[in-house]
C-alpha cells in the first residue's frame, strides 16, 4: 500500500515548460514565458508550484524538465534541485509531441518499462490529496496498457478549454474511476459549452498524460513514423558526446504536432485511451479572465490588482489590473476590464475578449513588432 509520503512506483514525471502563453501578452513573452511568472500570488512561479506538486509523487530525482535553451538559466534558478541529466533543452519549439516524445524516448532507454507522466508547467491545481489519487489511478491504468489522461469535472460552461467526451466505465485494477474516451473536442462556442455542461459526459482537457514510455512511443510511431524515427535518433545520442551535433541536425526537422493529435485522438479511436476524472480544483490560467477569477474568489464585482508596487485607484470597477510600471492607474465605472501595464506595452480589453489577445500577438508578429514580443 502506497502512503501519501511515498513516491508512486515506476512513475517518472515530465514537465514540458515551453510556449509563451500568448493570451497573456504583454505580461508573458518569449524571454519571460507564462510558467516563469507568479500568477497566483503564492510567491512562487507556476513552474515552481508544479515542481513542488510533483515531488511527493515522483521524488526530486525522477522529474525531467523539457524547456528551451533560452530558458535554461531561469528554470535552473527556479529549480535548484533539478539534476543535470533531467534537463532536456530544445533548440527551438517543436510542439508537445516532440517534447514529450523525446523525454519518453530518453527515459525508456535509461529505464525500460518506465511509466511517464507529463504535467504542464503552467497550471494551477489545488487539492493535493485528490490530485495524488487521480495520478495514482492513472499510473495503474497505464501499467495495464492504456494511454491515460486526466479530465476535470466542469464547473461552468467554459469556452477556453478543450473537452474530453467520456464513455463507459472500465474494469481496471487500481483505477476504479477509469472511463473509456469517446473523443477529444476543440474549444466550443458558448452555446455548445452549455450543452456539454448539461450532458454530464464531458470533462475539461487538462493536457495531462500518463503512459508506459514504450507504449507512448509506439503510438507516435504508428501516427507519425518520421517524427518517431527522429526521436529515436535523438535518444540514442542523448547520453553520449554526439548529442549536440545530432540535436542540431535532427530537432529542427521534426514535425510540429500536438500530442492530442498524434497520440490521444488515434488512441481514443482504437480504444486505447482512458480518462481519470480529476476531483481537484484546476485552471490552466490561459487568459487574463482566468487570472481575474483566481484573485477575485469568483466574484465578478471584485477588482484584482497584481504587480509589485502597483498604484491603482478604482471606483465602482471590476476586472483585473496588472502593473509593472509604478504608473498611477485610475478606473471609474468600468466592469470586467483588463489593464496590463508594462514599460513598453499597454493592453486594455475586457474579460469577455480575453481569448482574443492571441490575435493581437499574431498581428504584432505580422507587422514585424518583435521587440515587444
Amino acid at each position: 500500500m502506497i502512503t501519501p509520503s511515498e513516491p508512486i512506483d515506476r512513475l517518472y514525471s515530465v514537465i514540458p515548460a515551453g510556449g509563451i502563453g500568448s493570451r497573456l501578452w504583454p505580461l508573458s513573452r518569449a524571454d519571460a514565458p507564462k510558467f516563469l511568472h507568479d500568477l497566483t500570488g503564492s510567491g512562487h512561479t507556476l513552474l515552481r508550484d508544479t515542481w513542488d506538486r510533483l515531488v511527493p509523487l515522483s521524488g526530486e530525482q525522477r522529474i525531467m524538465v523539457v524547456t528551451g535553451r533560452a530558458h535554461r538559466a531561469a528554470v535552473e534558478q527556479q529549480l535548484p534541485e533539478l539534476i543535470d541529466p533531467n534537463v532536456v533543452l530544445e533548440s527551438e519549439p517543436r510542439d508537445s509531441t516532440a517534447a514529450i516524445g523525446l523525454a519518453a524516448a530518453i527515459l525508456q532507454r535509461r529505464e525500460p518499462g518506465v511509466i511517464i507522466g507529463s504535467f504542464p508547467a503552467d497550471q494551477v491545481i489545488k487539492g493535493d490529496a485528490q490530485f495524488r489519487s487521480a495520478v495514482t489511478e492513472a499510473v495503474a491504468a497505464a501499467d495495464a496498457g492504456y494511454i491515460v489522461t486526466i479530465g476535470i469535472q466542469p464547473t461552468e460552461a467554459a469556452i477556453g478549454f478543450g473537452y474530453i467526451k467520456s464513455a463507459a466505465s472500465l474494469a481496471v485494477d487500481g483505477a476504479p474511476t477509469a472511463l473509456a474516451v469517446d473523443s477529444f473536442v476543440e474549444k466550443p462556442s458558448p452555446d455548445v459549452a452549455e450543452e456539454y455542461l448539461a450532458d454530464g459526459n464531458y470533462l475539461w482537457n487538462a493536457g495531462i498524460f500518463i503512459a508506459r514510455a514504450d507504449l507512448l512511443l509506439a503510438e507516435i510511431a504508428a501516427a507519425e513514423p518520421e517524427l518517431h524515427a527522429g526521436l529515436m535518433k535523438l535518444a540514442e545520442a542523448w547520453d553520449t558526446p554526439a548529442r549536440g551535433a545530432v540535436v542540431d541536425q535532427v530537432w529542427p526537422r521534426l514535425k510540429k504536432i500536438a500530442i492530442d493529435y498524434s497520440v490521444a485522438e488515434p488512441a481514443a479511436a482504437a480504444g486505447k485511451l482512458v480518462v481519470i476524472p480529476g476531483q481537484f480544483d484546476w485552471d490552466d490560467v490561459g487568459d487574463f479572465a482566468s487570472i481575474a477569477k483566481l484573485h477575485s474568489g469568483g466574484r465578478k464585482s471584485n477588482l484584482a490588482i497584481l504587480g509589485e508596487g502597483a498604484r491603482v485607484l478604482a471606483d465602482s470597477s471590476s476586472g483585473i489590473v496588472v502593473s509593472h510600471t509604478g504608473r498611477m492607474i485610475a478606473l471609474i465605472g468600468v466592469e470586467d476590464i483588463v489593464v496590463i501595464d508594462t514599460p513598453d506595452a499597454l493592453l486594455v480589453t475586457t474579460s469577455a475578449n480575453a481569448q482574443k489577445v492571441k490575435a493581437v500577438v499574431d498581428a504584432l508578429k505580422l507587422s514585424g513588432s518583435s521587440d515587444v514580443l
